[in-house]
């Protein structure tokens, strides 16, 4: 693993996490947008900057797009990475957006689940509680993922706040948690909901709010209390 020092946390050019078939390599683009490569499948989450962001990474097995917001959704990027063989899976909302270029897209509703050869996911909700952000994420609309590879299962939060359904999330070994301003929630309210869900691993994600950036520091500071936790910092920012 290559890293940095930045912040007083030490930052992942890239992560592995081991499986029981091989291991599952994470590579960070940008705020949402991830790579996955595991047992020769390769998985693009939220593919935005686009097409020459994923040279290196060669063509797309699985998409996973959570929501129709640009900077999960970018119709460009999306056009220029993904292949005929490519499997996409989108909310509804996303679908709707696509029009006529959705083509064999899949559409999942929360709670609803597929397998993409040896690759499960489930589409779980994402959404805003507080008064004040609701219209930025309505329930229903979007989806967050658990993805399970190698008896190893991932979660996705896409756009969220703490809500019931990520707190009572079950057996999760790695987990990619939002908190910005004014769209998502603060750091301490995602501390809240990753203590209390307890995955094995969680990478901060899409931190990066409309006039700055949310303390991962201070995230990781309160996470600590469960030792059981490792609060894992990749590069999301150049």
């Amino acid at each position: 693993m290559t890293t940095i020092l930045a912040a007083a946390l030490f930052v992942l050019a890239q992560d592995t996490i081991k499986t029981e078939k091989g291991d599952l390599t994470i590579h960070p683009i940008e705020h949402a947008t991830f790579v996955m490569k595991w047992g020769g499948k390769t998985i693009f989450v939220d593919p935005t900057k686009g097409g020459d962001a994923f040279k290196e990474f060669g063509k797309p097995d699985l998409i996973l797009v959570t929501d129709i917001h640009g900077d999960h959704f970018d119709p460009k990027t999306l056009g220029a990475v993904r292949t005929p063989e490519s499997v996409l899976l989108v909310p509804a909302a996303v679908a709707e957006k696509m029009g006529a270029e959705k083509g064999n897209a899949r559409i999942l509703a929360n709670g609803e689940k597929t397998k993409v050869g040896d690759i499960e996911v489930e589409a779980v909700p994402m959404y805003n509680l507080a008064e004040e952000r609701k219209n930025f994420h309505t329930k229903g609309r979007g989806n967050g993922y658990v993805v399970t590879l190698g008896g190893k299962r991932i979660y996705i939060s896409g756009d969220t706040e703490d809500i019931p359904e990520m707190r009572t999330l079950k057996n999760i070994d790695a987990a990619f948690v939002c908190m910005n301003l004014p769209y998502t929630m603060v750091p301490e309210k995602a501390a809240e909901a990753v203590l209390e869900f307890k995955p094995k691993i969680v990478y901060p994600y899409h931190y990066r709010g409309k006039e700055k950036m949310s303390d991962v520091g201070k995230f990781k500071e309160l996470v600590a209390k469960d030792k059981t936790i490792e609060v894992r910092q990749l590069q999301w920012y150049k």
